[in-house]
């Protein structure tokens, strides 16, 4: 899948999501609500990364695939509420990181 479909997609379910925000708190959460939300699904990502490496007691049911895919939704939808292009921010860091591990 290329990182343009992921953004649009993520962009779909993303409006989705702000109608329910709408309808059951009245209003859409904000940019930082989101940042945070990554945040906290980023941290999981990392501890059942650890529980499945057996690093740390088994608190999970294999939901480490489901909390990379959400946490890659929720830089899409970052990237796209600061006005950003998650395609353009991959490519200049690979891009970068490339240059400066080549030297």
């Amino acid at each position: 899948m290329e990182l343009n479909e992921v953004s649009a997609r993520s962009h779909a379910i993303r409006q989705k999501y702000h109608a329910l925000e709408e309808k059951h708190h009245g209003s859409r959460w904000t940019v930082e609500e989101d940042a945070l939300a990554f945040l906290t699904d980023a941290a999981l990502v990392g501890r059942l990364t650890m529980d499945q490496q057996g690093r740390w007691p088994k608190t999970s049911n294999d939901e480490l695939a489901q909390k990379i895919g959400e946490s890659v939704w929720w830089l899409a939808i970052l990237a796209e509420r600061t006005g950003l292009s998650l395609e353009e921010c991959v490519e200049k860091f690979l891009t970068e990181k490339e240059a400066w591990l080549n030297k």
